[in-house]
Order: C-alpha cells, then sequence, then structure tokens
C-alpha cells in the first residue's frame, strides 16, 4: 500500500470514529459486551417477568430490544459459586467453590471443604477477552477471595469497588465501616447512593473505551442485604402499597416446617419464614435504581452510536431473597428462594440483546444455565477456546441465531452445605421438564414435572421410581466426574 493510500485508510478510520480501524480495513469490529449482574434479584422481580409491584421500565425495555430466557438458571443457590460460574465456564463442584465465601454452617452433616477463592490458574473469561485485544472493565462485587484474587489478577484492566466482601458496609458514602472501604470509591459526595456511584463509573469507562472493544462488567451489590435506598424513593413505594391496599393481606406462608432444616439453633430456626407478597418498600426503590442504572448505560451507548455493536446481558447470580434475612422478596409462583436448590432459589431472570442476531421482544424457553456465558462471549467475540480450559457450559449462539441448540442432556447443581436462608445440603439434577433433587443428609429424593408443577408441589418420585432411578443415577455420575466433594456425618449433631 502506498503510503498515501495508507494515510487515507487512517483518515477513514478517524471518519468513522466509533468502530475503530478494523471498519476500515473492510471488516466488522468485534462487539463490545456490557454484563449486567444482579446480586439476590429473584426471577419474579422484574415487570418483564410478572411483577405486579416493583416497577422496571428500563429493564422490560431492554428486554423488548432482546430476548427473555424464562428457564435460565444460576449455577447454584448463592453467589460465590455462581459468580464464579460466569468466570470460568465451569460448574462450581468442578472448582470446589461450592458456598458463599466463607460461608460454614453445620447440622446434622458438617459442610463439605471447599477453596474461599478462585485460584489464578482459571482462564477467566476477562483474561481470555483480554488477550483478544479487549479493555476489561470490572465494577461493584467481586467477592471471590481475597486481595491475591481480585479482579486486577483475573484479567480485568479496572478494578471499582471489586473486593472479597459479599455485601457493601452501606449504600450510602462513605461506603465504608471501621478501616474497610470499597476500593476506588475512597472519595464521593456525601449521601450519594451506591448503585448510582457504580453507574457513573460505567459511563465513564464507555466514554473512554468507545473506540475500542471493551467488555463492560457491572456486578451491582444491589439488591443484596443491607436493604437501604433512597428515602424519596422508598417513601414513594410505601404510599402505592397503601393505594393497593397491600397492608392487610397476608404476607408470610405459615405452614412452612423449619425446625426440620437441621442447622442453627430455635433462635435462628423462627426467623425463616417464606414471604408470599410482594409489597417491600425499600426494596421496590433498590430495584429501580438498578433500573435506572441499566437505563443510562443504555442512553450512552446511544449517545456515543455504539448501541448496534454492543451486546448485553442482564442476570442474577441466585434466587430472591424469600425466606429469611428481612425476607424482602417473593418469588411465587417459584418455590423457596436464595439458599433453596428449589426453582425459587436457582431460576434466574436473564436477558440478551444482541443487536442485528437476537428477534427483539422474543423468548426462549430452552434450559440455560450461567456457565454458558463464557463459550458464548467468545463465539460472539470470534475467539477461539482457551486449550488450558475445560469449560462446562455450551455456547448459547446457535440458539441466539436460531440455529441449534446446546447438546447437553443435563443440567447439574451440587450444594453440599447448609445456606443460611434453611436450604438443606443437596444436589439437583434437570433433564427435559423433569428435576429431581437428592438430600444429603437422608439420601431422600423428590421429582418435580417443571412444566406440569412449576411450584414443585407435587413429588412424583413414588408414582415413577424408574424416572427417579434414572435421575438419580445421572447426578451420581456427574458428581464422580467432576469430583464433587461431599458432606461428611457431624460427629457433635444431636437430634
Amino acid at each position: 500500500m502506498r503510503r498515501r493510500d495508507f494515510l487515507k485508510t487512517i483518515a477513514a478510520g478517524a471518519a468513522l470514529g466509533l468502530c475503530g480501524l478494523d471498519r476500515a480495513w473492510g471488516r466488522q469490529r468485534r462487539p463490545n459486551f456490557v454484563f449486567f449482574l444482579i446480586d439476590d434479584l429473584g426471577r419474579q422481580d422484574l415487570g418483564c417477568y410478572g411483577s405486579p409491584f416493583y416497577e422496571t421500565p428500563n429493564i422490560d425495555r431492554l428486554a423488548a430490544q432482546g430476548v427473555r430466557f424464562t428457564n435460565a438458571y444460576a449455577a447454584c443457590p448463592v453467589c460465590s459459586p455462581t459468580r464464579a460460574s460466569i468466570m470460568t465456564g465451569k460448574y462450581p463442584a468442578r472448582l470446589r467453590l461450592t458456598n458463599y465465601i466463607p460461608g460454614a454452617r453445620s447440622g446434622k452433616l458438617r459442610s463439605a471443604e471447599y477453596f474461599h477463592y478462585m485460584k489464578l490458574d482459571e482462564v477467566t473469561l476477562a483474561e481470555a477477552l483480554q488477550e483478544g485485544g479487549y479493555r476489561t472493565c470490572f465494577l461493584g462485587k467481586w467477592h471471590l477471595g481475597d486481595k491475591p484474587y481480585y479482579p486486577e489478577k483475573q484479567g480485568f484492566d479496572v478494578n471499582i469497588a471489586g473486593d472479597s466482601s459479599g455485601a457493601p458496609p452501606t449504600y450510602f458514602y462513605p461506603y465504608q465501616r471501621g478501616n474497610r472501604s470499597l476500593p476506588g470509591l475512597e472519595e464521593g459526595q456525601s449521601g450519594e447512593y451506591l448503585t448510582d456511584r457504580l453507574t457513573d463509573e460505567a459511563l465513564k469507562l464507555i466514554e473512554q473505551n468507545k473506540r475500542r472493544p471493551f467488555l463492560l462488567y457491572l456486578s451491582h451489590y444491589a439488591v443484596h442485604i443491607p436493604l437501604e435506598a433512597k428515602k424519596e424513593m422508598a417513601e414513594w413505594y410505601q404510599a402505592k402499597a397503601r393505594r393497593l391496599g397491600l397492608a392487610d393481606q397476608p404476607h408470610f406462608a405459615t405452614e412452612e416446617d423449619w425446625p426440620k432444616t437441621g442447622a442453627g439453633d430455635e433462635k435462628w430456626r423462627k426467623s425463616l419464614k417464606t414471604r408470599i407478597l410482594q409489597d417491600h418498600a425499600v426494596y421496590a426503590a433498590m430495584i429501580e435504581s438498578v433500573d435506572e442504572s441499566v437505563g443510562r448505560v443504555m442512553k450512552k451507548l446511544d449517545e456515543l452510536g455504539i448501541a448496534d455493536n454492543t451486546i448485553i446481558f442482564f442476570m442474577s447470580d441466585n434466587g430472591g431473597l424469600a425466606t429469611a434475612e428481612g425476607q424482602p422478596t417473593c418469588n411465587l409462583p417459584l418455590r423457596g428462594g436464595k439458599g433453596w436448590l428449589y426453582e425459587g432459589g436457582i431460576r434466574e431472570p436473564m436477558i440478551v440483546k444482541w443487536p442485528g442476531t437476537v428477534k427483539p421482544g422474543s423468548t426462549c424457553e430452552e434450559p440455560v444455565i450461567s456457565t454458558d456465558f463464557y463459550p458464548t462471549m467468545l463465539e460472539m467475540a470470534v475467539l477461539p477456546p482457551k486449550p488450558r480450559q475445560h469449560v462446562d457450559g455450551e455456547s448459547l449462539v446457535p440458539l441466539l441465531k436460531s440455529t441449534g441448540a446446546p447438546r447437553r442432556k443435563a443440567i447439574y447443581w451440587h450444594y453440599p452445605h447448609y445456606s443460611n436462608q434453611g436450604g438443606k445440603p443437596g444436589g439437583a439434577v434437570r433433564v427435559g421438564n423433569f428435576k429431581l433433587i437428592e438430600f444429603y443428609e437422608d439420601n431422600r429424593v423428590e421429582l418435580y414435572n417443571l412444566r406440569a408443577d412449576l411450584g414443585e408441589q407435587h413429588d412424583l418420585a413414588a408414582e415413577m421410581p424408574e424416572k427417579a432411578a434414572e435421575l438419580r443415577r445421572m447426578l451420581h455420575e456427574w458428581r464422580n466426574e467432576v469430583g464433587a466433594v461431599m458432606p461428611q456425618p457431624n460427629p457433635d449433631w444431636k437430634e
């Protein structure tokens, strides 16, 4: 190429600006990725998933521009393992990271041992994209280990607010308690709200990286406890609840047999109950702040002219908090919530916007899981799989392009722990419409047909013993294959 022609090419690239030099050479620039990961958001907590109380117009608009998944799952009913599954494409059992860090409640069984960090020899999604020329930015909750395992050690060029904690000290600046503060947010304005501040920082990073491919991983601390919201917003929802007459309606189930949870003292067991009504004003306001965040990011992408080359993912890390720690939300018709292997603990809201590929306003009923993001995003970025990284997930690209579906036969879970929310150690497998849960205390199983019984109220194990045995066998074979660590009898346990 002559020097003059080369300079013309450079000028053309500058004119194209937002599309970068790749288009000047006749190639489409690799897509940007924006990944919203919301903490403890229940599947029923969005308007587009049927919430009768919370208001989420921006997330609903995102769903109208993309595809909404109705059978999307987290790899674990608590946070850290699911977060690791997204970063690695692996099942938590294979990672030996099966509980939130550093959870260790005991009961009839002793909690299985697990790593309290995501190992550095894992090739993370951020590392794979970074090697492919992406600028990688992390904001919000990390919760995958102490300082040696922070985001900047796992492939992220930028880390704002990501540390070992599972919840913020407070949602209002200064974001600190004692000597602890969130990294990168040491300076701020009195009274500013964490969800808003993280979004402010996200918009700056989008602006800074608009001319190159980027991954913006916005992992909000919301809507995790502590339950704190902007005062005027919470007051608005309080008034809404009064207008709807919700105060006079039943709020909690009355027939749960909580003492059989097998862990914790009597005071703790008495604190467990299931919320059956959405009307928590502070929680609703926290959700609205998340919704505003999504809207502001989408607006920035539009303003910069890069929305058409940006793929957006929206996901939660586990089910809504419905049975303990304030019980702020209701997951009905799903059973249970965070910390449980019932659908309320693992089925999630999931949305993907892929401009020019995904049909706007569509829905997908195919079962998918959080391990699938890793291979999906690499294929979207036209990057090869990492040869030294085993991946359990399946790329969703054929599904999103309507050319095929994941080839797997089943989806699996292994949670060998007692959760803070009342859940017992167990495992689960879904094959087609059938789901089996095995409880490790007594090896009891429950079998459900999710198409006919979404609320998991009719246990079919006794009626369909052959089907139950088939799924149990599959679960056991999978546990052996991934090297799942099992809980052990607790010699200190007394009935």
